[in-house]
């Protein structure tokens, strides 16, 4: 790496050899260590950048974990225990410092979990109880060392080894917490879970389930436990908790735990999805974009989706195809775009006929329901409105979409009315 491009690097940073899109410039910006600018190394411009960039703090990830343990001249308790570490920071003699706040990131969401949910903290609630942990890469040591301190009774379930997902109900079945820490529901590949619905059912002491991935907001595993009305958590606290961990190293100043939440609430507001369902005809298309307009954010109408993705409307499909082919093709469209974040998306009235939709728009979105009174409803260039009447749509859509959302209201007579009293709800 050229001499100039170590010299007038922001203060704070992540390390990374592929990095894509990070949330991490936004949480250290509302922690306070910020400038903070992402950094994609190829393996020999590491130690270089880390030995003597001008940098004062940074995060790291893979596949840098444990080089960057290597080229520390000192490390912490929790570095040296797991022999990567996440966070590096530069001293005023020059002398560099590696720290591990996976650690205790997971240690305070589990901990918080724990207490919300189960009864007590991590040590209350899990101490001498059957804990499973999904995965045995990077993440999991930081996690199971959290849960060994916890004194969990801990068993490490990997695709290879002498616990495999095959002996998870016949050898497992008393676990009380499921954690996962492989990449398996992690978007764009969501929702998907590492666990199969029997073998989940079979956890018939299953008391909650944790997830360390945070995209999107409920991956698969967490709509698993919620359809089974167990507690659960994805990964997000975890990810503002390091972060404020390795930020207090940054700054070296105390930050409060109170921080941590309001960030979390925060990021949930920014990034979650708005979802609009209702009658064909109810004005999700027309209140989507002026909600977009209002707080700036991306529009997709899936109906419009759909002509993209298969060259054909979702009328003519209908005519030419059928009901049943038109919809294994709506479902696809929702697929590829609900797991993203931070839009506003209508929805075809149709949606909610299929219920494999429903984790698809839930897992990364709030479900908002615009009922129009049914003589305000044009069937214009409707085929199923047409073809089966509005009257009886209405009694087979209506209590899907009421037990589907998660905010219904009542149209105000525009547009901009209901976009308007979406806004205030949702506070977005």
């Amino acid at each position: 790496m050229a001499a100039r491009e170590l010299t007038g690097l922001a203060p704070y940073g992540l390390l990374g050899r592929v990095l894509g899109h990070s949330w991490s410039p936004k949480i250290h910006s509302l922690l306070g260590s910020a400038p903070y600018d992402l950094h994609e190394l190829e393996p020999e411009e590491l130690a270089p950048f880390v030995r003597q960039g001008d940098w004062k703090g940074l995060n790291v990830t893979i596949p840098y974990k444990r080089p960057a343990f290597e080229l520390a001249d000192e490390v912490s308790d929790a570095a040296r225990r797991l022999g990567v570490a996440n966070t590096l920071v530069k001293r005023a003699d020059g002398t560099i410092f590696a720290d591990n706040t996976d650690l205790p990131g997971f240690a305070w969401m589990l901990d918080r979990f724990c207490r919300n949910n189960l009864g007590g903290t991590s040590a209350q609630a899990l101490g001498g109880r059957p804990v499973l942990l999904l995965g045995s890469g990077g993440a999991s040591r930081a996690v199971g060392a959290a849960l060994a301190d916890a004194g969990a009774q801990v068993t490490v379930i990997s695709r290879k080894g002498p616990e495999t997902y095959e002996s998870i109900a016949t050898r497992h079945a008393d676990a009380e917490l499921v954690v996962n820490t492989t990449p398996v529901g992690m978007f764009p590949k969501c929702p998907a879970s590492p666990l199969e619905d029997a073998t989940f059912d079979a956890l018939t002491h299953l008391r909650g389930v944790v997830d360390v991935v945070y995209n999107p907001t409920r991956t698969g595993i967490c709509l698993q436990a919620e359809l089974r009305g167990l507690p659960y958590q994805s990964g997000l606290g975890m990810l503002v908790a390091q972060a404020r961990f390795s930020s207090q190293s940054f700054q070296g100043r105390e930050l409060p735990d109170a921080l941590v939440e309001k960030i979390e609430r925060q990021l949930l507001r920014e990034t979650g999805n708005v979802i609009l369902i209702g009658m064909p005809g109810s004005g999700k298309t027309s209140t989507g974009r002026q909600l977009a307009r209002a707080t700036g954010r991306p529009f997709i109408d899936l109906d419009d989706a759909f002509t993209v993705d298969h060259g054909i409307t979702p009328a003519d499909c209908i005519r030419e195809r059928g009901e049943d082919a038109f919809r294994e093709l709506e479902t696809q469209t929702a697929a590829t775009r609900c797991g993203r974040s931070g839009l506003i998306i209508a929805c075809g009235g149709g949606i909610v006929t299929r219920r494999r939709n429903y984790p698809l728009l839930h897992q990364n979105g709030t479900i908002v329901m615009i009922n129009r009174p049914l003589e305000q409803l044009s069937s214009a260039g409707r085929p199923l409105s047409q073809s089966a009447g509005v009257n009886r749509l209405a009694q087979e859509r209506l209590p899907l979409y009421r037990s589907w959302a998660d905010v219904a209201i009542s149209c105000t007579g525009s547009a901009a009315g209901d976009a308007r009293m979406i806004q205030d709800l949702l506070r977005i």
